[in-house]
């Protein structure tokens, strides 16, 4: 670390976008869980996504924003959404889908995010990395995946495809065991 490190009474404007795509991440994340409705939490999780990219952007990891923009809100939300038409799921509000248990786990998930914020905010009080641009380029994430993580990346891809070749086995109900 070389230089003065700034003070956080005075936020640079990268840290303000930085803050406010944050803030709306973390309150579409919050209307996801808890809208009744499945296909506003579909769109919803699309603004959080979208956010989540744009504090990629913020941070110069342009290839990592875009990833995340044509895969997760491209492909993932579309699918979520072509699962809810096509297994006729019910999309308005269905009173046999809500447990009980609201006032149990609000206590719960407030008490985790306080203990996940002091654990955060603690750590990394002191700490500050400035913003070089070109840092998220698709060669340095390449070079960084391919050089050093080849074999991680390897094995996770095929337990990924068992993981889908089981689900197939399991959701199919033609296949029947040979007694």
């Amino acid at each position: 670390m070389t230089g003065a490190v700034p003070s956080y009474l005075s936020p640079t404007g990268q840290e303000i976008v930085f803050l406010l795509l944050g803030v709306l991440a973390v309150g579409s994340a919050l209307l996801v869980v808890t809208t009744r409705q499945l296909v506003h939490a579909a769109l919803w999780l699309v603004v959080c996504f979208g956010a989540l990219a744009g504090c990629y952007l913020v941070l110069t990891a342009e290839f990592v924003a875009w990833v995340q923009v044509l895969i997760y809100v491209g492909a993932v939300v579309v699918l979520l959404l072509f699962g809810i038409m096509l297994t006729r799921a019910p999309i308005g509000r269905a009173a046999d889908l809500d447990s009980g248990n609201r006032a149990v786990a609000a206590v719960v998930a407030l008490a985790t995010a306080a203990v996940l914020v002091t654990v955060v905010v603690d750590g990394f009080r002191t700490a500050y990395a400035p913003l070089d641009p070109g840092r998220g380029s698709a060669e340095e994430l390449g070079a960084g995946i391919f050089r050093t993580w080849v074999l991680p990346f390897e094995a996770l891809s095929v337990l990924l495809l068992a993981a889908l070749v089981g689900a197939i086995v399991i959701s199919r109900t033609d296949i029947r065991g040979r007694d």
